[in-house]
């Protein structure tokens, strides 16, 4: 067997870009990805971020799902701080019903970026930490089972079977265990990290309605061109971005290629954006095909989850065609 690949889009912006240009960028790549055979198409949310135009992923997956029909639709994800269960329970139930058997809830635990952004959405540091317990809120809301608010019912969410994903470093990996659901997990630069997370979760994964076993999804970036200069081209506008944020406190539209190698970096700069390719993997099919298997035998990832974000649209759609045409053993069942 080979291991399903899936992609995560995030609408990023490109210079001169405008959000909703952005957007509809994103529903067209989903049916590319689904006529290229991928097993799932993911959005994200971010919330006041320049370079990002995905603020509300159930919106963005609704559109996704209509302008498709076979692959699989979920966010990666809806963060859960963000917003009150119920609130969640009935837009994924929304989905479930329009869309059945499509949809996927992702669900993270990540935080405005400042604390203004956190201020508007009126949640911060306690909802975070609260992450385990609004995740068993949010799946009885499912279940129908909810002692805390007597004779509240989520309409139309009760009684649907859609599959919940838990996004997460580290800690988050003992609620993903805990709640017996599949874990997302970034591979990171420091792989280690990310294995000795991956290897925590299984050890205590406790079985559930949903899953009888462990399922690991590992998320990273990806790209495939015909020279290895060329692949890791593609990666450059979003690891520029990455090293923009670090230094400037915002996240920009990406830059084309050319431009971001004609700038004289500053000795923090080429350090940061040192790290933030250090977890990209990009070359020719052969070199990604290698590298992926290794990431997967390495892991033991039931599923991998690739994101590449460029300004050349052609070069994308390029890279991730070629990208679904290779053969990635499936591990050995741990």
């Amino acid at each position: 067997m080979d291991i399903p690949l899936s992609v995560l889009d995030r609408s990023l912006r490109h210079d001169g870009q405008d959000p909703a240009a952005a957007l509809r960028r994103t529903v067209r790549f989903a049916r590319e990805a689904e006529e290229f055979g991928y097993h799932r198409f993911w959005v994200s949310e971010h919330h006041s971020v320049p370079g990002v135009a995905g603020s509300a992923p159930t919106v963005l997956a609704a559109a996704v799902a209509a302008a498709t029909s076979r692959i699989r639709v979920g966010t990666g994800g809806v963060m859960l701080p963000n917003h009150r269960p119920l609130v969640v329970a009935e837009q994924f139930g929304v989905l479930g019903s329009l869309f059945p058997d499509r949809i996927d809830m992702g669900l993270g635990r990540s935080l405005g970026f400042t604390d203004g952004i956190r201020r508007a959405l009126g949640h911060g540091t306690a909802e975070a930490a609260d992450f385990g317990a609004a995740l068993a809120e949010l799946l009885r809301w499912f279940e129908g089972a909810q002692p805390a608010y007597p004779g509240v019912h989520a309409v139309p969410a009760e009684g649907l079977r859609i599959p919940a994903y838990v996004l997460a470093v580290d800690g988050g990996a003992d609620i993903a265990a805990a709640h017996g659901l599949p874990l997302v997990i970034g591979a990171g630069r420091r792989p280690e990290k990310m294995l000795r997370a991956v290897e925590r979760y299984r050890a205590a994964f406790t079985p559930s309605a949903q899953e009888a076993a462990p399922h690991v999804i590992v998320a990273l970036a990806a790209a495939v061109a015909d020279s290895p200069a060329g692949a890791a081209d593609l990666l450059l506008p979003e690891a520029w971005a990455t090293v923009w944020s670090r230094t400037r406190g915002e996240f920009p539209p990406l830059a084309e290629a050319a431009a971001i190698r004609a700038r004289t970096l500053t000795e923090r700069e080429a350090r940061y954006l040192d790290e933030a390719r250090q977890s990209q993997v990009s070359g020719t099919g052969a070199q990604v095909a290698g590298a992926l298997g290794e990431l997967v035998a390495a892991s033991g990832a039931d599923e991998l989850l690739v994101s590449l974000h460029t300004p050349d649209e052609d070069a994308r759609l390029e890279s991730f065609r070629r990208l679904a045409e290779l053969k990635i053993p499936a591990p050995a069942r741990r």
